[in-house]
């Protein structure tokens, strides 16, 4: 029987909206065009006023320059036009009268599907507030107004966001307020004829946005499950107390093929294939979940629980973000690891999956790390302060020179969790409810966490966290996971693995996209981009002649090698043709974790 969630507690009215330093409109101007048309009206602008477009959306470290797709930037006061000066590849000043209310015309490109960017068509319209909204310098931190006409080309559609309204209509077009320009840019928009559902968790309303959803949809479904996540996460953090938010967004874009998730302080915009959806007459049991939803219900708990994790407890470089530039922090292992963590912990203990199918999650995260010799070169603190030219930008050498910080900072989670376990009654779940408090769900930095790691594991981890976060050891995964109960198999691994290479394998043959450093493949010096057409055996057929074998897939190796321990790979690189001397490795073994015997404690709780 489920708890019974506690009543809303009673909050302050909130005053009337303040008078609004800078108004935006954004109006549709092109369906078939993909435009948004932008008006920006400043009340008290500067003699030279100077504005600017975000190069880069909070959560996704990268910069994307999204003033590239900005044009036609122009400007008034009344029926005078105002020269405008470009400045840089983000920002413009305007000449113009002080004090006297100054308004910016602008359109804007929208036809990036991801959850970062904005888009419009025919069918549906999204944005965040940093592809389309200027900044005001000297107004950054006063009240902003944004209002959202209905589009008239498209009359039933309905709005969806997490702005605070002041007056909107049945469909939810209107006028909304934010405190300041980055709250403004936080609540992303979502314009179109969706599917729509809502729910209490803690006390909170929450409202669920499917956009592109085929008519198999169970929607019910969806929500249910979210609903379970959501009370389960609540609890994580509170106890039974409310979350810090009186009402909770997820926009869910269903695509013919894609997969993404970008955390809000009050929402999140989803992205996902529409195979992955739940569907009408689907079996409900946890254990019986598909592989397609496990992964949309996965990057449901993990951007939700980031509305603690990052957007209120954040590093402390975080505090104030600079929209022109990178900003760095090494804690990104943190933050994005330990919810990688948490994600899949807490859909077991939400009941929407049982403990074989969290270890074969947990089993597919830690292959990943062993598997990339990266681990030996990069730490996870500086995998984070690197996520601006590395993390969103991999080639054919990332795995040899790089680790995931979310993969990586995942197993260090894990790795302190079950210490904590296994030397006190404490566990991970009391270290963040106390950065929690320490930090009054705000910056941090990792002094605070080492403090409260000490606080509650009653003795220093600054040798772990310096070997694990700022070093390359390895991690004591096997004997921690053993001590836990887990049983910790060795497996024969796939032909890729053994040989030290991930491949595309396809009708046309198979093509090397990784050569990993230190395998079979990289001594024979197998390159990114081979053609391996096929393989001649050292030992020579019963005929007397070399046998040649065509080859279409890695695990036709041993059918055309026989006992072979070496072997001629016949590669085509940039149109000529290589014999390469290859050596096939006898074993090699990836991990498997099943449930051992039945133990109280971790995973289930």
């Amino acid at each position: 029987m489920s708890a019974r969630a506690p009543a809303p507690q009673r909050r302050r009215p909130r005053p009337a909206p303040a008078a609004p330093a800078v108004h935006a409109t954004v109006r549709v101007a092109s369906l078939s065009g993909h435009r948004y048309a932008v008006e920006l009206d400043i009340a008290q602008p500067a003699a030279r006023q100077r504005v600017s477009l975000p190069v880069w959306i909070p959560g996704s470290y990268l910069v994307r320059e999204f003033a590239r797709h900005l044009s036609g930037l122009r400007a008034r006061q009344g029926r005078r036009a105002c020269p405008v000066r470009q400045l840089d590849k983000c920002s413009w000043e305007i000449e113009c009268e002080p004090a006297r209310p100054l308004q910016l015309r602008y359109e804007i490109h929208a036809f990036d599907h991801s959850v970062r960017t904005a888009w419009l068509d025919t069918q549906r319209g999204f944005f965040n507030g940093t592809s389309l909204l200027l900044r005001a310098e000297g107004h950054t931190d006063a009240p902003h107004q944004l209002s959202l006409p209905a589009p008239r080309q498209r009359p039933g559609w309905r709005l969806a966001t997490a702005l605070r309204p002041v007056q909107v209509d049945a469909r939810r077009f209107g006028r909304y307020q934010a405190d300041d320009y980055d709250e403004l840019v936080d609540h992303p928009v979502e314009m179109g004829d969706f599917w729509s559902g809502e729910f209490q968790a803690g006390g909170a309303t929450h409202r669920l946005v499917v956009a592109g959803a085929p008519p198999s949809f169970d929607g019910e479904r969806l929500m249910r499950d979210t609903q379970r996540i959501c009370d389960t996460v609540i609890r994580f953090w509170h106890a039974g107390k409310a979350p810090p938010f009186t009402h909770y967004l997820f926009l869910l874009n269903a695509v013919d093929d894609g997969y993404g998730g970008l955390e809000h302080r009050a929402s999140t915009a989803l992205l996902c294939a529409r195979r992955e959806l739940p569907r009408l007459g689907a079996p409900a049991e946890a254990a019986r979940v598909g592989e397609g939803y496990l992964t949309l219900l996965g990057l449901i708990s993990h951007e939700y629980f980031h509305a603690w994790n990052v957007k209120r407890l954040r590093p402390a470089e975080f505090a104030r973000y600079d929209y022109g530039r990178e900003n760095y922090t090494q804690l990104l292992w943190f933050f994005e690891g330990v919810t990688s963590y948490c994600d899949d912990l807490l859909l077991l203990r939400a009941g929407l999956i049982d403990t074989a199918a969290y270890l074969k999650l947990l089993t597919r995260n830690v292959n990943q790390v062993l598997q990339a010799p990266g681990r030996q070169v990069q730490s996870a603190a500086q995998a984070s302060f690197d996520a601006w030219v590395r993390y969103y930008r991999p080639d054919e050498n990332t795995p040899n020179s790089t680790i995931s910080y979310y993969s990586k900072g995942a197993l260090i989670a894990l790795c302190l969790d079950l210490s904590l376990r296994q030397e006190t009654d404490r566990t991970f779940d009391d270290v963040l409810r106390a950065l929690w408090r320490r930090c009054a769900g705000g910056p941090m930095d990792e002094a605070d966490f080492a403090a409260v790691l000490a606080e509650v594991g009653g003795r220093s981890y600054q040798r772990e966290l310096a070997d694990w976060v700022h070093g390359t050891a390895e991690l004591p995964l096997k004997a921690l996971l053993q001590g836990a109960g887990v049983e910790v198999l060795d497996e024969p691994s796939q032909w890729a693995q053994r040989l030290g290479l991930r491949v595309q394998e396809d009708a046309q043959g198979v093509t090397l996209k990784v050569v990993l450093d230190g395998g079979p493949a990289a001594e024979a010096g197998m390159a990114a981009g081979d053609e391996w057409l096929g393989i001649e055996p050292t030992r020579r057929a019963p005929s007397g002649a070399p046998a040649g074998w065509r080859l279409t897939r890695l695990d036709e190796l041993p059918l055309y090698a026989g006992p072979a321990r070496r072997i001629v790979a016949l590669v085509a690189r940039d149109k000529r043709l290589l014999r390469l001397p290859l050596r096939l490795p006898a074993q090699s073994t990836t991990w498997r974790l099943l449930p051992g015997p039945e133990r109280p404690g971790w995973p289930q709780r």
